[in-house]
């Protein structure tokens, strides 16, 4: 394929090889993670593994925490923040203050000698194959370079092939920044890597680290060169590349790297390369094809994928937002699996030993955008690794809620790690934040409601009842208003006008707390259990401060009207807005004055914000039905100052949160459901007149099609997995009908009504 071949509208593609890692493809395989550049007599793939983090299995809890909460509590409850916030950051931080790193494993170094003069260059990344190719010709040879992760055989895979006179001849080498790895051959085809994960805010390095890669040629020669593999006169060459750390849980290092990465290769070593890709391929393709996407195209979309982003200011590119939505369902079918890690701040993916913000899990806001799109965009398999996380930190939490808190359930403050710490972080005016579990819980809840899976619902039933008991046991009673309270808190990662962020009860905990505690109570009566505290849940939650409207109209951020004095009203967080989305609690239907104070909030705060900043704005103004509005801030999401020219996120810097709240944001603008209402085009833009989207999830267990032409409803196809009574809206026109498994639906718009036909 010539770069004047007119692309696939699921391929990012380019003209050049990538000079910088924002510049180069992303492959992975939910464990294994790789970055291509691409390059022609050298050629990089910048190297992870999920479990590789600094540090080992630690207990941050500091012990003097417990001790100093009455007189932190008292102070808070006397408007002496600022005093309240130095008690905290002396008594009560975790001890490191800061987290342990994901890391870089390293890379993967091809060199060809003799090839120059490449011409018809071309590197893409074909989203629907999860395969990243470069192709070029020297002289009568074409040459082309194939890379993925298979999710099945666990393995990276790299083929090397030619079509003329000219063979492959490579160098194969790994390097990595950490301190004291060896590299040798083990054999005349296999290079190794091996090493010792490091030290980081005095909590030791305990993990082993391996990585093997084995070269296949037909026809040449493979030998060893001590510290690489030589290749010469090869027709073709498959690379086969594993790799493993010790790890096994958050509690135990006793994994063996040599035997998994030894046994990895051999499994697959013997399996023609057909057959890897055609397993590859049924494994991705069964994630990805699920949805399709067409919001219509334009000349824009035959550019190459830079050039669309560099220029998207003023190009009419609607095909680029449909791209950017596959691309970031293929980034979490990418970095989540079964089995693996959850997505972190970046993913998989990370060249660093100390990435921005430790590329931990910061669950103020992060982690919990990153799963998004996992239920409505057809992907609920795919959260298992973060409801994994979620059982550990209940186990770490738990610990942290006793020796802090005098707490029964489970807790966790603003960020958590490999090794699954759940004490208050990086100082008291950003870690003092007790809700982080109580966010998480709310995807427990979702993935029942989306799929309605009773199993599941029964097995983490017992996780949402012990976060709430937590705070069953440590909300306190406000002396002038009589609500129950957290305390000590703040409203992420924002400073009130008093001198500190620290405050008792800010809207986003008592909206998130509605939230766990109607959840916890929902979950208990279909399951029929704990009637007692069911009766406690429901006392608990009716004595929650309710949200309020402040003196301009605004939805107020804290219990006092503080908004318009804050130092930062333009502030990246949007905290307080949490009740629209992700939550539902304030509609525009629903709730219409808290919908409006909403907008006002939203408004006063302004669109401009880090990329994953605008990525919750994009979905709030979707949730609040305004399509243009909606529309314009993903233009901003979409400009070369918030997406790199691999589509990646640019925060900056590179943050993967903004990917996944585009992707759930383009999804929140065709279909939004909520409750048992499956409201159709909610906020279709203009830009947008004719399209189809299929494949799409709403509560309930309802797959929905939509199609439509002139800015109007075609027809939905509504098809459940099981029976229920369901109300469905276009614009203000509403009917209800009942669902039954296995008997679609076609809804449609005449004009006048919305028609109903059972198929």
């Amino acid at each position: 394929m010539s770069t004047t071949t007119p692309p696939s509208p699921l391929t990012l593609w380019y003209r050049k090889p990538a000079s910088v890692w924002t510049e180069a493809l992303a492959i992975g395989n939910g464990r294994l993670g790789a970055m291509v550049f691409g390059g022609i007599a050298k050629d990089q793939l910048q190297l992870n593994e999920d479990t590789l983090w600094s540090g080992g299995p630690y207990n941050p809890v500091n012990p003097d925490a417990r001790a100093a909460l009455p007189e932190v509590r008292s102070l808070i409850a006397q408007g002496k923040y600022a005093e309240a916030e130095a008690l905290v950051n002396a008594k009560m931080m975790g001890k490191p203050v800061r987290q342990m790193s994901y890391q870089t494993l390293g890379d993967l170094w091809l060199e060809f000698p003799g090839l120059a003069g490449a011409a018809e260059y071309r590197r893409d990344l074909d989203l629907d194959r999860a395969v990243a190719t470069t192709r070029f010709r020297v002289g009568d040879t074409l040459y082309t370079r194939e890379v993925f992760a298979s999710p099945v055989d666990q393995v990276l895979v790299v083929r090397l092939s030619t079509q003329g006179s000219g063979r492959v001849d490579v160098d194969v080498k790994l390097s990595s920044p950490h301190k004291g790895v060896e590299v040798k051959a083990d054999a005349s085809d296999l290079l190794s890597l091996r090493g010792r994960n490091g030290e980081q805010h005095g909590v030791a390095g305990a993990l082993r680290f391996t990585c093997q890669v084995r070269a296949l040629a037909s026809g040449g020669t493979v030998q060893s060169g001590g510290d690489h593999l030589t290749v010469r006169g090869a027709e073709n060459v498959v690379l086969l590349l594993a790799a493993a750390t010790s790890f096994r849980r958050y509690d135990d290092v006793s994994g063996d790297p040599d035997a998994i990465t030894a046994g990895q290769i051999l499994a697959v070593a013997d399996k023609p390369f057909a057959q890897i890709l055609d397993t590859h391929l049924s494994a991705h393709r069964a994630l990805f094809r699920r949805v399709s996407i067409d919001l219509g195209t334009s000349a824009a979309a035959d550019l190459p994928t830079d050039e669309r982003v560099s220029n998207s200011a003023e190009l009419n590119d609607p095909a680029l937002a449909a791209l950017y939505h596959q691309f970031g369902r293929y980034l979490l079918i990418c970095s989540s699996r079964p089995g693996t890690q959850p997505a972190n701040l970046q993913g998989i993916w990370n060249d660093s030993l100390k990435p921005s913000w430790g590329s931990k899990y910061t669950i103020n806001i992060n982690t919990e955008m990153n799963y998004w799109p996992a239920e409505p965009t057809s992907l609920p398999e795919l959260l298992e690794p973060l409801v994994s996380l979620i059982r550990d930190i209940a186990e770490t939490g738990a610990r942290t809620a006793r020796d802090m808190y005098g707490a029964r359930g489970w807790m966790a403050h603003h960020n958590t790690d490999l090794w699954r710490a759940t004490a208050p972080i990086d100082g008291a005016k950003f870690g003092m934040w007790p809700v982080g579990g109580a966010w998480l819980c709310l995807h427990l809840w979702d993935h029942y409601d989306y799929g309605r899976d009773l199993d599941f619902l029964a097995k983490v039933y017992p996780l949402m009842k012990g976060s709430a008991e937590f705070f069953l046991d440590t909300l306190v009673e406000d002396a002038k208003s009589g609500y129950l309270m957290t305390s000590p808190s703040l409203s992420p990662e924002n400073r009130h006008p008093h001198g500190s962020s620290l405050v008792a009860g800010p809207a986003m905990d008592q909206q998130i707390l509605r939230d766990l505690f109607d959840n916890c109570i929902k979950a208990a009566e279909i399951l029929g259990v704990d009637a007692e505290f069911r009766e406690q849940a429901a006392k608990t939650r009716a004595r929650l401060a309710p949200d309020k409207i402040g003196k301009v109209g605004q939805l107020q951020e804290w219990v006092e009207d503080w908004d318009m004095l804050a130092p930062e009203i333009h502030h990246r967080h949007v905290s307080h807005l949490y009740a629209v989305y992700p939550s539902g609690q304030i509609d525009v239907f629903d709730t219409p004055e808290l919908a409006a104070a909403a907008r006002k909030s939203l408004e006063i705060r302004g669109d401009e914000a880090t990329g994953w900043g605008i990525g919750w704005r994009l979905n709030l103004w979707a949730r609040l039905g305004d399509a243009e509005r909606a529309h314009l801030v993903l233009r901003m999401l979409l400009r070369p100052t918030r997406t790199y020219p691999n589509l990646f996120d640019s925060h900056p810097p590179f943050q993967i949160d903004g990917n996944f709240g585009g992707t759930a944001g383009i999804t929140e603008m065709l279909l939004r459901s909520r409750k048992n209402e499956i409201h159709l085009l909610p906020a279709l833009p203009s830009a947008w007149p004719k399209g189809a989207i299929s494949g799409l999830r709403a509560r309930g267990a309802v797959r929905v099609d939509l199609s439509w032409s002139g800015g109007r409803l075609d027809q939905a196809l509504l098809e459940a997995r099981v029976a229920g009574r369901h109300r469905i809206r276009l614009g203000k026109q509403v009917v209800e009908i009942d669902l039954e498994p296995r008997k679609p639906v076609r809804v449609t718009h005449n004009g006048a009504a919305l028609a109903v036909t059972l198929l």
